[in-house]
């Protein structure tokens, strides 16, 4: 029996899990994270919480378990872009429900469910005053029929709730409106008092344990179960503890500390672990600042960046316009239920590693990707690498290699700390002062991650000085961090295609792999805001940032970038001036209160009307009861092989559709404007297109023969090169299996489900990877593949497959288990054959019996429908 509590705050009793009386002398010792799990699980596991108890708390004698758990989070947070296929899906299993003879009506959430609309927005427009309101124009233009789908989802859908363009992105909306770290709920005539727990269908979900509240992204099919009742089955997690010491010295900001724990985090293993911050350090950090390195938890590889409840957390809630009671409410949960943080505190962790803050450094990450940490001095001697042969050098008159092609301030890890807006706003007003501006070939860019940041960047009067350097806001969306970037402009167009240069993209985001910016640009360097200010105004990134001269003032001084950069005194000054806990609301509500959301028209029905004709909603095939497991022993053909670090934007197609390719011919078939196609990331309702852009990303290489173009592979049959979905239409008809095989890092990045969706239309079976990243496993599995671990002496480079090649799995569903041996033979078309094991990337029992189910679809359908006939 759970042993309960009563809470008063406020004249208001609450019951609670009394977590010291149920742990003891062991709470303490335990990770917060695994505070807030116990909570959970003795609050909703029923008859389960005993045992789910024992297994947390025995946790603590080794640092690591192979029990599992699971977790009822008390809320689902989502973008547009994975809520789009999500509702596709539900959508989709609703008719599928009603064909069988079932309620449509029961497929519903059963937790609230929160989407933001500002995935897709694209940077059509910028540099100058009024660029957001003709992007939001162009974005409702484009977007209008998905706009309407997603209403139809507020009108028919309990719980679920779309904020309107224009709110913001989804982790600035969850910290500064959604987040309430601690919460009362009413369950059966009793107020209970519990944290605040969440998932989230984006990698970047872990931005709000900057705040102290547990959350992890998840894709999207793993969200859907949590929708319609089913836990979030975990194995008790591994935590590795981060100890702080010391504090930030002047001038180095957050940015450049999450860079650093990037760095220092990707090289140790942090697959399926959890990563908890703690020490006196922890203290020397505002909200903000821990909220910019939370948000880089899918970079070093983690599945949190968790910072325990403490003062900072109370001041955020106070700064953010959080009422006093509530307030009050979160502090005094959070010290009775034993979660409110102690610097001087050492629990046990799994592996614990250290930081010294006095050590960070002013530092940019790249060109290729976000742990590539370097000092900001040494961009020139990254991008080298890059060149060929022939250099050209940057001058007034036009770009050369290493030139700034992009600089974009962009939304995740900058307005989750204002302090970083407020700096980068502070280097525009002196580089004003000196009359310096970005040269003509910058295409720069300034996208909030809510429409709180215009407001207090007036108050400071810095927006006028940041639009005078071309940082006009262009949306409160991911743009150009998510690769809606727009067009280049001409001049870096026309040497790329004259004189071969290699420009750059330096951003404020999180992630810069090749082509994920832009399509035509395989460089960028991730960089604090103030920083991105500067390499705009410098045009090159073929300099010493930190001392040579980044432009030339009106009475023809060299300026240099410690003549712009703004000390800590002046940030925090000008932060406290332009902040106000009254604007929150107001701003919020007025977004909310959209006219031209309010009166979009959307269906009302049950069931949604599916059009013919649409090219954005198309019932996918995928959503339906299925055709059984896709577990088994069988021979397959290798649908592609491929090297290390292919990331879910390598798979999943992102940016804008080009009209030449499989994706834009069949729209253009179907009647869509061939200069207008819009971005993948507003098309992902409609399987037909997606499936045709499935690694068509220009930095893929199909190992299976040497000169394959991205997008396509070799039949092995007829030997000829096809179009993937092609060649997976004809071994589907030849009756013949197929599989994929990868390196390390297999789907990192992003939370995109249509990695797997995408590789399940595609017949995939299973995939073999040297590893996975976590979320992009588990959509696999979701959707009925099974993903393998090769052994470190057999991966992609000793496999050496060919066409013709076969792999043979046996894969029993009767045997297969969590991390079981699975035996692989690889037969070559020569007749040689060699026999290996491989270990099965499964977690969960929950796992095997999706995998059995033929993925999560599937399952929720098959449950439901017993609902419906009133059996279980």
């Amino acid at each position: 029996m759970t042993r309960l509590a009563q809470l008063h705050v406020n004249g208001i009793d609450y019951t609670i899990v009394d977590l010291p009386e149920e742990a003891g002398e062991m709470l303490t010792r335990l990770p917060y994270i695994h505070r807030i799990l116990l909570e959970n699980v003795l609050r909703t596991a029923g008859e389960d919480a005993g045992r789910a108890k024992d297994a947390i708390l025995s946790w603590l004698e080794a640092g690591t378990s192979e029990s599992e758990i699971s977790v009822l989070p008390n809320r689902v947070l989502m973008h547009d872009t994975t809520c789009g296929p999500a509702l596709v899906d539900i959508a989709g299993m609703r008719s599928a429900l009603a064909e069988a003879g079932g309620d449509p009506a029961l497929l519903n959430p059963v937790v609230p469910v929160d989407v933001s609309t500002d995935h897709s927005v694209g940077v059509d427009f910028f540099a100058r005053a009024g660029s957001l309101e003709r992007n939001m124009k162009r974005e409702f233009e484009r977007n209008a029929e998905r706009y309407r789908f997603m209403k139809w989802a507020t009108n028919t859908l309990e719980g679920f709730t779309v904020h309107p363009p224009g709110t913001g992105i989804m982790h600035t909306l969850n910290l500064e409106r959604l987040a309430t770290v601690a919460t009362a709920k009413p369950v059966d005539g009793v107020l209970w008092a519990m944290p605040d727990t969440l998932i989230g269908t984006d990698s970047h979900t872990p931005m709000v344990n900057g705040i102290g509240v547990l959350a992890w992204g998840v894709g999207g099919l793993e969200a859907e179960s949590v929708f319609f009742g089913m836990p979030v089955t975990l194995r008790i997690p591994d935590v590795v503890g981060v100890k702080l010491t010391g504090k930030l010295k002047s001038g180095v900001l957050a940015t450049d500390l999450a860079l650093t724990v990037t760095e220092m985090l990707r090289k140790i293993d942090l697959q399926d672990r959890y990563v908890e911050f703690f020490g006196p350090g922890v203290s020397a950090l505002t909200a903000g600042d821990r909220a910019v390195v939370a948000n880089m938890t899918p970079e070093f590889g983690g599945n949190s960046g968790y910072f325990p409840i403490d003062e900072e957390t109370v001041k955020y809630l106070q700064a953010t316009g959080r009422s006093r009671e509530h307030v009050e409410f979160v502090r005094a949960y959070a010290r009775r239920a034993g979660i409110w943080f102690d610097p001087r505190s050492n629990p046990r962790y799994t592996q614990v590693v250290e930081l010294d803050l006095g050590s960070v450094e002013v530092s940019l990450a790249g060109p290729t990707r976000p742990q590539d940490r370097i000092p900001a001095s040494a961009t020139a001697k990254a991008m080298e690498r890059l060149f060929k042969d022939t250099h050209a050098v940057t001058r007034d008159e036009g770009p050369g290699d290493g030139a700034v092609a992009i600089a974009a301030i962009t939304s995740c890890t900058n307005t989750s700390d204002p302090r970083l807006v407020i700096a980068a706003g502070l280097l525009a007003r002196k580089a004003r002062a000196f009359g310096l501006k970005p040269p003509h070939w910058v295409k720069t860019s300034l996208a909030p991650g809510s429409p709180t940041a215009e407001r207090y960047l007036r108050r400071a009067g810095l927006l006028d000085d940041l639009e005078s350097v071309g940082f006009a806001i262009v949306g409160y969306g991911c743009t150009t961090c998510i690769g809606n970037s727009g067009p280049l402009t001409e001049p870096i167009t026309a040497a790329m295609a004259e004189q071969g240069i290699v420009p750059v993209a330096v951003l404020s985001g999180n992630r810069n792999f090749p082509g994920r910016v832009h399509p035509q640009l395989e460089a960028g360097f991730l960089a604090s805001p103030p920083m991105v200010v500067a390499f705009a105004l410098a045009g090159t990134t073929m300099i010493d940032i930190l001392r040579d001269p980044i432009g030339t003032a009106a009475d023809g001084k060299r300026v240099t970038l410690s003549m712009l950069w703004p000390a800590s005194a002046e940030i925090d000054e000008a932060l406290a001036r332009a902040t106000n806990a009254d604007d929150f609301k107001p701003i919020y509500d007025e977004a909310e209160a959209s006219r031209v959301w309010r009166e979009l028209d959307a269906p009302t029905n049950t069931l949604f009307p599916w059009d013919g004709a649409s090219t954005y909603i198309r019932r996918p095939p995928f959503a339906s009861f299925g055709s059984g497991t896709q577990l088994g022993s069988y021979d397959a053909h290798p649908l592609l092989v491929l090297g290390d670090d292919v990331t879910t934007d390598h798979i999943s197609p992102a940016g804008a559709i080009p009209a030449d390719g499989a994706a834009g011919r069949h729209l253009i078939e179907r009647g869509a404007n061939p200069a207008d196609l819009n971005v993948f990331a507003s098309r992902r309702g409609n399987w037909e297109v997606m499936v045709r852009g499935l690694f068509t990303n220009k930095t893929v290489h199909n190992r299976l023969g040497s000169a394959i173009p991205p997008g396509f592979t070799i039949h092995a049959p007829s030997g000829e090169v096809l179009p993937l979905w092609d060649a997976a239409q004809r071994y589907r008809a030849e009756g013949q299996s197929v599989v994929i095989v990868a390196g390390e890092r297999y789907g990192m990045g992003s939370s995109r489900d249509w990695a797997a969706k995408g590789v399940s239309l595609l017949g995939v079976r299973a995939v073999l990877a040297s590893s996975f990243e976590r979320i992009h496993r588990s959509n696999l599995i979701g959707m009925g593949i099974l993903p393998l671990r090769l052994p470190a002496e057999f991966g992609p480079d000793r496999l050496n497959l060919k066409p013709g090649d076969i792999v043979s799995i046996a894969a029993d569903p009767a045997t297969i288990s969590p991390r079981c041996a699975v035996p692989v033979t690889i037969r070559r078309e020569n007749g040689d054959s060699f026999r290996f094991e491989v270990s099965a990337a499964i977690e969960t029992n929950v796992e095997i019996r999706t995998l059995k189910a033929g993925g999560i679809l599937p399952l929720i359908l098959k449950r439901v429908l017993n609902v419906s006939h009133g059996s279980q």
